[in-house]
Order: structure tokens, then sequence, then C-alpha cells
């Protein structure tokens, strides 16, 4: 293993410039294996635009900044201001938890990196109404529990030679969660393939210890992974119709309201996800939250939300629509204060 390992603020910052590079190359295929939680063939376009946004707000970014943490915090609320998805949404919750115990550090280390995976795996769990194993959840949980496995049979070790060792065992334990997803949803195995967003979350774990040991990404890591040859078909397309639409707002709440407001949520609909974004307390006892919810139709969502605050960045997506024209009609008949039902 080489001992001239890059783990400061600027490798943080060519990790998501290069997971953004990657999951561009793989989005055709991570968006055809998308069948769960709904096939709508999504995922690898969601992670790469919501990656992109990351890194793009790092291209803003003083690059005298040598806080690892502050680094990844302003990646990580640029990624939640814009995530696409749940996919991207839970990647973003992931990054700015990660970011937490990272605040103040020069240089990642074994630890901080076990740390920062177990902050960011339980946020992402907890952001979840009715978080579901075999995604990219329970890949999220299995490099967490590796590197604190590594890292608690080397305590104290903040050499270059463990932080090499903890990023091998996280993304080999990546790897098999990844693999395990199949068995895990009825819905991949009887597809016969993985979990988009677990493959998806799989490569951007590669691309932080290539960065970091100054490595190649693994090239043989995903070839035998079901339906991820390139010769594999659009599973996404056989699958039945989704009718329902996403909704994604940001919004101020107090945590009583965010917490009537993620109740009803689950009432109206499923793939809830609300995750606080950052800057604390604004003074008048709200927090701002980014918000994400998968619904038959727009209207009761969208009033819910605005009886109890204002959103802003409010976007609406057919689940359906790759073509993007029935999400352009909902938009607009939101934006314009009309309800399409």
């Amino acid at each position: 293993m080489q001992t001239k390992i890059a783990a400061n603020a600027q490798a943080m910052r060519r990790w998501l410039n290069k997971a953004e590079t990657a999951l561009g190359n793989h989005s055709d295929r991570l968006n055809a294996i998308n069948i769960f939680p709904v096939a709508d063939g999504d995922t690898g376009t969601n992670l790469y635009l919501t990656v992109r946004a990351a890194s793009d707000a790092l291209d803003g970014l003083d690059p005298s900044v040598t806080d690892v943490g502050a680094v990844l915090t302003h990646a990580g609320q640029a990624a939640l201001e814009k995530a696409r998805g749940n996919s991207g949404t839970l990647f973003s919750v992931f990054l700015c938890a990660a970011a937490e115990p990272l605040a103040g550090q020069q240089r990642l280390s074994s630890a901080l990196l076990a740390t920062a995976l177990h902050r960011a795996q339980i946020r992402a769990w907890t952001a979840l109404s009715d978080p579901v194993p075999g995604t990219m959840l329970s890949v999220m949980e299995a490099a967490s529990l590796a590197a604190g496995e590594i890292d608690a049979l080397h305590p104290g070790d903040d050499s270059n030679h463990a932080l090499g060792v903890t990023l091998d065992a996280a993304v080999a334990a990546a790897l098999a969660a990844v693999v395990s997803t199949e068995d895990q949803l009825d819905a991949l195995q009887a597809a016969k393939v993985v979990d988009a967003g677990g493959v998806g979350l799989l490569l951007i774990l590669d691309c932080l210890r290539s960065v970091v040991l100054g490595e190649e990404l693994q090239g043989t890591l995903l070839d035998d992974l079901h339906g991820y040859s390139v010769q594999d078909p659009h599973i996404h397309t056989s699958m039945p119709v989704d009718e329902g639409v996403e909704v994604m707002c940001t919004i101020s709440l107090s945590p009583l309201d965010a917490a009537t407001l993620r109740q009803h949520l689950d009432e109206l609909g499923d793939s809830v996800i609300m995750s606080q974004l950052g800057g604390g307390e604004a003074g008048d006892g709200t927090y701002r939250w980014r918000v994400h919810v998968h619904v038959p139709t727009p209207g009761p969502a969208v009033e819910l939300i605005r009886t109890l605050g204002t959103p802003t960045d409010m976007s609406i997506s057919a689940l359906s629509d790759t073509s993007g024209h029935r999400s352009q009609a909902l938009q607009e008949a939101v934006d314009s204060g009309g309800h399409e039902r």
C-alpha cells in the first residue's frame, strides 16, 4: 500500500470532482437497474446531478480553506439544496452528517473516517420515515461497521497505513452489501438486479479511496453485479408505470411543525425524507428543512406544506415521465398557484 496519502481538504475537493465524473460515466447503467422504490430509471441521473451540485459549490469556495469539515459541509449543504430524487437526497444527508465530526480537522484519519461514516449512516436512516434494508442505506451501514471494526483494532492509530486499511475495508464491505441487496428486496430478487442507489454509493466510496490512496478506481469492482453489464437490458422499462409524483422543497419550520409535516406526509404518500439544513435555529424558533415525498398527486402535499410555512425551491416531478413534459406541466401549475390533482 502506498504511504503517500492525500487526506486533506484539497483531497476532499478532488473526491467529489472524481465522483461527479464516475457517476456521469455510470449514470446510464445505474438508471437501467433502477426499479426501487419506483421503476423510474433515474437514480444514476439523480446521483450525478446531486454530486455535481456539491462539486460545483466547491469551485466557489476559497481554496485557502483547509478545514476538512468546512469543505464537506459547504458541499453537503449545496447538494441538499439541489438534491434530486431519493438517492440524491439521501447522499446529501450522508455528506452533511459526515462533515460534522470533521469540523476543525486538517486531515482525515482512520478514527475520523469511522466516526464520520457512523454519523452519516445514522442520519440517513433517520431522515427517512420508513427506511428499508436492501438499499443504499444498507451499503452506508456496512461501510460504517467495517470502518469501525478496523478502528477498534487499532485505537489511536492516525497513520496513513491505518487510514488506507480502513478505506479498503469500507469499500469491500460496501461491495458485499451491494451484492446482498438483491436478496433483501423482493423486487430486486425477481428482476435479478442489485440496488441502483447502493451501486452509486459504492462508486462514490471507491472514488474517496482512489483519491486518498492516489490509486485508480478499481476497474473490476462492478463486473459481477447482477444486471450491471452493458449487455444487460434496461430492466426498469419492463416494470409497471408509477403514476405518482415527487415533491421536493426547502422550508423553515419549528420542530413541532416539522414533526407535524412528516406525520401528514407519511399519511399522504411514501419515500418521505426530511433533513435539517445547516445553520441551526434561525432566531424565531424555526429551522430550515429539505423535504422529499412521493405522492399520488401533488395538490394535497403542496397545500399541506403551504399551511405550515413558505416553501422555496419547490419542484414537482412525475415519477413515470422521462421526457420531462408532464413534470414541467405539473411544475407550472404549482408555480402559478393552481393545483394538479
